[in-house]
């Protein structure tokens, strides 16, 4: 077909992704020449909600700017204050919380693979429709998510805003009869998720690749709960740094902020972030189904994300049956967290990147100001980025096929956008 020399796609709500966005490209002969990832979502302000709090509340909070990725929130939250106040959590209740980390990866991936991003590859518009011709397969994704809600409401106290966390560990611990449902469930769900690397290796995956460095946490395990930052280019660097790298700029066009790198360029977070860093740190299981899926030692390709997020099924599943395997309950649910004045940072990987809290505690234990840089946020830059490159060499499509592949391709990032949606600089001039 000829080119149109000019042609607008707008797409006013995007589904199949978590919160409130739209698509805008424009196009100018074989030129692109705007593409935005418009972010509407009212900013929903959780630092200024945080400020003047106890140094006890953060979990609870913010747990609360997402109901797919809590246990994340609560973690950066946890590591940022206990950071500030000089205490450290390790051993069994450190256990604890990357078990209850593994649950909330293998929920929130379970969600995004089988329900929000498998219909694209397979043709359907939505879950429901491709569980009419693939029920056994839809229904092994609810089975994998049931298996992570289910470590999150034994651990959490619920799957959805968990509250059981607190700062310095837990309410309440389990004990090891208490785990053992969870591991025969988990069994089931690592066979699950093998299946599922097997299942999405078979889907066919548009020659693309992203031209971003990667960021992601490092440590002697895959990350989850703890680690170093590490960028692609080999640069590594504590998460008391992140703000020294990172900076974040306001865009007209959304009601999120955009990061970048402080030396300049995009960046992108999660799993393909994670798994290029990190790949010789999963389990021998996970690594083999990688190798057997087709992986390589880095993806650049965002298209395969969907693969890449499998293979963290199958490690999640696998080191969540190592610690239960491993357990000895804890001599005291938490350890004390006397607040002091200082300023503390807290990085963690949630499933969709790295995700950082910043927390300036005052002399009467209070939040003096706090400062949260959610992953969807971190991508957004990198998203629109790659949409322009997208397009660019697909122009040979016509509108509706060219918006759908967009559509797609944005969900390559299961963007989290009510997530990214909470904050906003605001001026007021009164005369």
């Amino acid at each position: 077909m000829t080119h149109r020399h000019d042609r607008t796609l707008k797409v006013g709500a995007l589904a199949r992704v978590e919160g409130e966005g739209a698509l805008y490209v424009r196009v100018r002969g074989r030129d692109v020449e705007e593409v935005r990832l418009d972010i509407y979502e009212p900013p929903r302000f959780f630092e200024a909600f945080l400020r003047g709090r106890a140094h006890t509340e953060p979990p609870d909070i913010t747990a609360r700017i997402c109901g797919i990725c809590p246990v994340a929130y609560q973690m950066s939250a946890c590591r940022a204050v206990e950071d500030a106040c000089g205490v450290t959590v390790d051993g069994p209740l450190g256990e604890l919380r990357r078990l209850l980390y593994c649950g909330e990866w293998i929920e929130s991936h379970a969600l995004h693979v089988y329900l929000l991003h498998a219909p694209d590859f397979l043709g359907y518009p939505g879950a429901v429709e491709m569980a009419r011709d693939h029920r056994s397969v839809v229904e092994r994704g609810l089975r994998l998510k049931k298996a992570g809600n289910a470590v999150m409401e034994l651990l959490g106290g619920r799957a959805i805003h968990p509250v059981n966390v607190r700062i310095g560990g837990f309410h309440r611990t389990p004990s090891r009869p208490e785990l053992a449902p969870l591991a025969e469930a988990l069994r089931r769900a690592r066979d699950d998720a093998l299946a599922t690397v097997e299942w999405a290796a078979g889907f066919e995956f548009p020659d693309f690749e992203h031209d971003h460095e990667h960021l992601a946490l490092v440590s002697d395990r895959y990350p989850l709960e703890s680690g170093m930052i590490r960028r692609g280019g080999g640069r590594t660097f504590p998460p008391a740094e992140f703000e020294e790298h990172v900076v974040e700029e306001q865009v007209p066009h959304s009601t999120a902020l955009h990061a970048r790198f402080a030396d300049g360029g995009t960046y992108l977070a999660g799993p393909l972030a994670r798994y290029s860093l990190n790949r010789e740190r999963l389990s021998p299981l996970a690594r083999e189904a990688a190798d057997r899926a087709g992986l390589g030692p880095v993806c650049h390709n965002p298209f395969r994300s969907i693969l890449v997020r499998a293979v963290e099924i199958v490690y999640a599943a696998d080191e969540a049956l190592r610690i239960i395997d491993g357990y000895e309950p804890p001599p005291r649910p938490s350890v004390p967290v006397e607040p002091r004045a200082g300023t503390g940072h807290g990085v963690t990987e949630a499933p969709r990147g790295l995700l950082y809290h910043r927390y300036v505690l005052g002399p009467d234990g209070l939040i003096a100001s706090a400062r949260i840089v959610p992953p969807t946020s971190q991508n957004q830059a990198a998203i629109e980025n790659d949409l322009g490159r997208f397009v660019a060499s697909r122009l040979h499509l016509d509108d509706h096929a060219l918006t759908h592949r967009c559509e797609q391709a944005i969900r390559n990032y299961d963007p989290c956008i009510s997530c990214s949606t909470h904050f906003l600089d605001l001026t007021v001039e009164r005369s």
